[in-house]
């Protein structure tokens, strides 16, 4: 930042007149800006004389970034290579390069020179925390079960799997060159070699930065995707997708300020739930500032849980929620988007309760007789119980809160319910019968009662066999009704 503005004396005039605009602006009442102002910063007059050198060259070597970049606001403004690749000769991965010392990776905290609010949005995000998987079992699985330090000391299945997406740590070897095993990456999370984290490319690829294609929902789709949480085609299966991409030209993705219900009502995209303006909410960067549950771990909670158990001040989730209601109330009334919220916090709170939390204890009180080892993934229930809450129930989950019932169901709650009751049961007696053989006796015990107090729930009854008579009588008849619906119309066929 401060060899930028030791370069362009214009870019604090800049900063200033911006700093005095959003000053006046808090300060008016808050009924005059309840919907969102775009914040336009005054263009460099001319582009400068090391952007010039850069482009004549670039233009000849690199077209396809040169005429990116020439469609890009960017070159409107007059910023061009220099303003953005510049860097300070002591820089860690600071290069000379035709005279002029550059860096090859554009961190957020240059691009934070002109985008200061975008960037310090994004780093209160859990996006930024994205590379700090080291210690997760994801990262498990590449570095050590599936894969093998084989290069620079790394996994080439978490070098070009995990941190894709989450991001490397870039590491600047001792030639000065950029580590091939950390670069290249755009994962949204990338820890940069000047200490600060992201990749804003994750989302507005470089050197167009379009916000057209930041907006559409494939700019999310190379990471949110696939069999862990698959909300691309989530979002394609839902009605607001189907909405989407029958009237993408009426979506006005072009436009500056692009407020749902107000430049589009076709359907929102990931953007505009998680990010962009409304008529009473302002663009954030914060992508889960609206977010009210956490569906990533084993078990849900609200995403302000463990802030309040560790003793933090954030954003609470009732608040989060209300934002979000804020979204769905462009285009839905309250009583539709009071009942959706009952509908999506049933089906998080039935997975917690019958499948997530049984999982969750069966696994632990096999672990505190030391009927499996410390070792991940060296035993099958491990993998069942993996699969249970990584994947199916997941995608249960992101299925409900996006409106995807084929997701909710078939590859959703079916398969979390096969895992419990077909797999991991049957393991879980297997590992205690084999304990107990070994002497293990009074941890059999232990562990068969644990099992034993979660089947005799009044959920887990049709299993245990312990179904009151008069359900299991009503559902027999409901049974021969169907069947009896399904002969009459083949009948008439």
């Amino acid at each position: 930042m401060d060899t930028f503005r030791r370069y362009n004396p214009l870019h604090t005039c800049m900063m200033g007149v911006a700093s005095v605009l959003l000053l006046l602006f808090t300060l008016l009442p808050a009924a005059a800006h309840a919907t969102p102002k775009a914040l336009v910063m005054k263009p460099f007059a001319q582009l400068s004389d090391e952007s010039k050198e850069c482009a004549a060259c670039h233009k000849d070597s690199n077209p396809s970034i040169y005429a990116q970049w020439g469609r890009s606001k960017h070159y409107g403004a007059n910023v061009g290579c220099y303003e953005c690749h510049q860097a300070a000769p002591d820089d860690p991965d600071a290069i000379t390069h035709e005279g002029h010392s550059i860096a090859v990776i554009v961190s957020p905290k240059d691009c934070a020179n002109c985008h200061t609010q975008e960037v310090e949005e994004f780093a209160a995000s859990h996006h930024a925390k994205a590379g700090q998987i080291i210690g997760s079992l994801d990262n498990f699985l590449a570095e050590v079960v599936e894969g093998a330090l084989t290069m620079n000391g790394e996994s080439p299945a978490a070098v070009n799997g995990c941190w894709q997406c989450h991001g490397s740590e870039v590491k600047v070897m001792e030639n000065g060159d950029l580590d091939p095993a950390t670069w290249p990456n755009t994962g949204i999370g990338r820890i940069n070699p000047d200490g600060s984290v992201g990749a804003c490319t994750a989302c507005h690829q470089r050197h167009e930065f379009s916000m057209v294609q930041a907006r559409r929902p494939e700019a999310c789709g190379k990471c949110h995707l696939g069999p862990d949480h698959p909300q691309k085609e989530i979002y394609e299966e839902s009605k607001h997708g189907i909405n989407f991409f029958a009237n993408v030209d009426r979506m006005n993705l072009d436009s500056g300020k692009w407020i749902v219900g107000e430049d589009y009502d076709a359907a929102p995209t990931c953007a505009t739930c998680h990010m962009s303006a409304t008529r009473e909410l302002p663009i954030t960067h914060d992508v889960g500032d609206r977010i009210s549950w956490t569906l990533r771990p084993a078990i849900s909670e609200k995403i302000d849980a463990k802030a309040i158990a560790s003793g933090q001040e954030t954003k609470s989730w009732q608040a989060r929620r209300a934002d979000m209601e804020k979204v769905c109330d462009s285009c839905h009334t309250k009583p539709m988007v009071d009942n959706f919220y009952q509908q999506f916090d049933s089906l998080v709170e039935l997975y917690n309760d019958k499948f997530a939390r049984p999982g969750k204890a069966l696994m632990t009180v096999l672990k505190e007789e030391q009927m499996i080892t410390d070792t991940g993934f060296d035993e099958e229930i491990e993998w069942t119980w993996f699969y249970l809450w990584h994947h199916e129930g997941r995608r249960a989950r992101h299925g409900a809160a996006m409106q995807a019932p084929d997701y909710v169901q078939w590859h959703g709650m079916y398969e979390v319910a096969e895992r419990l009751y077909i797999e991991m049961v049957p393991q879980f007696l297997e590992l205690v019968e084999h304990a107990e053989h070994e002497g293990n006796v009074e941890g059999a015990e232990r562990a068969r009662a644990v099992l034993d107090e979660i089947l005799a729930r009044p959920e887990h009854a049709w299993f245990s066999g312990n179904e009151p008579e008069e359900v299991k009588a009503a559902r027999k008849e409901a049974q021969a009704a169907f069947k009896a619906r399904y002969v009459e119309d083949n009948k008439s066929h």
